[in-house]
């Protein structure tokens, strides 16, 4: 059984989970060369992130319930060759709207990579051992996502193809390693999936992101009623009651509306889905830089080491400083200084040094919104038998806030077609959804309402 050890497996997952969020903000750096490569204006080039967050909410859907019916090996090594495949045909694009299938096969893939290995979590280690292995996939999703554009700065010094050349192999070891090592899944032929569910919200997700990324900044209120947005935008929002509904009736419902009834969990999702928009706005930093100061695509890119190197500081203390202070303190106190690093981004964007130190005051601020806090209070409000959907609901909302994060920040780029101001608008704005966040943080529960939960056995 060695070959099947629990580190074994572990460490597969890990390199799995690593590959799949790494590659949604890779393209960052590279964001200058595909665009003179194939022609694209700003506006459209932002669907190159956008499109990989639309069908990583999918994938994230969809895949974690076909591993309940066909099992949890062949659909994780069925994800990591959907990845390699579609990392293929972003090499090998011979068109923009080519290279965009292929983002889309990448993030369908590995929007079915995290939700699965959580699942074999709870398979492979005991109790007392799942909270560390989930901790560390969980840290490793939300650093991957930012460490991704410096990753990127490095293989581009080759070409931009580098980006996505890499995964090919590591897809194909990753894929031979799991049919080797991994334990047979067992299926479940008589598992009701809601694919109604599933479509009406790629239908909403895909029309709301469409919509927002046609938005011109610089002429609001003609774009928002013009034939490109507005209608878009109703039909997304007549889908949202319409979702509501099926998801209500469906047996077994791809989003748990019990557990959105919940004061706390609404709270804490609408602070997630605002987490999605400043990880959204850490892509395009690197473009940011070299806008403002003309700098390289590589030294663009070392300015998101700032808030990489305090996210991986700040997490394991927030950890720590959990169990004392509460989620509402630690989370509150840590998006207030995110809010001051965006706006210091937004305002005043004109050295070098500025953009070192707001990146750490937001490496502060996502220290608390992606790690442990919110994860520690759906824990809390999750009954025992919908835990594991409590957590994939917080990575589904925080996919959205990315996928509308990318377009709405595509938008005033391309309003400013690339110049510094929309760059500095984009960022203003994000600051303002923080504040937002802030204030929800401010309403979670105290640190004595959620002992008073786990005295009465909640927990």
């Amino acid at each position: 059984m060695d070959k099947r050890s629990p580190n074994t497996i572990l460490f597969l997952l890990f390199i799995g989970v690593f590959m799949g969020a790494v590659d949604m903000g890779i393209v960052g750096p590279a964001l200058p060369a595909i665009q003179s490569y194939f022609g694209m204006n700003e506006r459209i080039l932002s669907w190159i992130f956008t499109i990989y967050i639309l069908f990583y909410i999918i994938g994230t859907s969809l895949m974690a319930k076909l591993s309940d019916i066909y099992g949890k090996k062949f659909i994780y090594i069925l994800d990591i060759i959907l990845f390699g495949v579609g990392s293929y045909i972003t090499v090998t694009s011979a068109s923009f709207e080519m290279l965009l299938i292929g983002r889309a096969i990448q993030g369908m893939g590995a929007g079915g990579i995290f939700p699965v290995a959580n699942a074999y979590i709870g398979d492979i280690f005991p109790p007392e051992k799942r909270g560390g292995a989930l901790g560390i996939l969980s840290s490793v999703w939300g650093l991957s996502f930012v460490l991704g554009p410096i990753l990127g700065a490095l293989l581009l010094n080759y070409s931009w193809q580098w980006l996505f050349i890499i995964n090919i192999p590591i897809s194909i070891v990753i894929a031979l390693a799991c049919l080797y090592v991994f334990p047979k899944g067992e299926k479940n032929h008589e598992f009701n999936f809601d694919w109604q569910g599933l479509i009406v919200l790629g239908l909403l997700v895909t029309l709301l992101s469409y919509g927002i990324n046609q938005i011109d900044a610089y002429h609001f209120l003609a774009s928002l009623l013009s034939i490109n947005v507005l209608p878009f935008l109703i039909v997304s929002l007549l889908l949202f009651p319409i979702l509501w509904k099926i998801e209500i009736d469906a047996p077994d419902p791809l989003i748990p509306i019990d557990l959105l009834k919940s004061r706390e969990v609404k709270l804490v999702n609408s602070i997630m889905f605002g987490t999605g928009l400043v990880q959204a706005s850490t892509v395009f930093v690197p473009a940011f830089v070299i806008t403002a100061l003309s700098f390289s695509t590589s030294q663009a890119s070392l300015m998101l080491l700032p808030i990489v190197v305090t996210m991986a500081i700040g997490g394991p203390i927030v950890g720590k400083l959990l169990d004392k202070f509460g989620s509402r303190n630690i989370m509150s106190l840590g998006i207030s200084t995110m809010v001051i690093g965006l706006f210091i981004l937004g305002f005043s964007s004109q050295t070098l040094f500025i953009f070192i130190f707001s990146g750490v005051l937001i490496g502060v601020g996502m220290s608390t919104a992606i790690g442990s806090p919110p994860r520690y209070i759906m824990l809390l409000e999750s009954p025992p038998e919908e835990r594991a959907s409590g957590q994939g609901i917080l990575n589904i909302i925080t996919s959205i806030g990315q996928l509308i994060g990318g377009a709405l920040i595509g938008a005033f780029i391309g309003s400013y077609a690339g110049e510094l101001t929309g760059y500095k608008f984009a960022f203003i704005f994000i600051g303002i959804a923080a504040m937002a966040m802030t204030i929800l943080a401010v309403n979670l529960k105290s640190k004595r309402e959620q002992l008073k939960i786990i005295g009465n056995g909640s927990d």
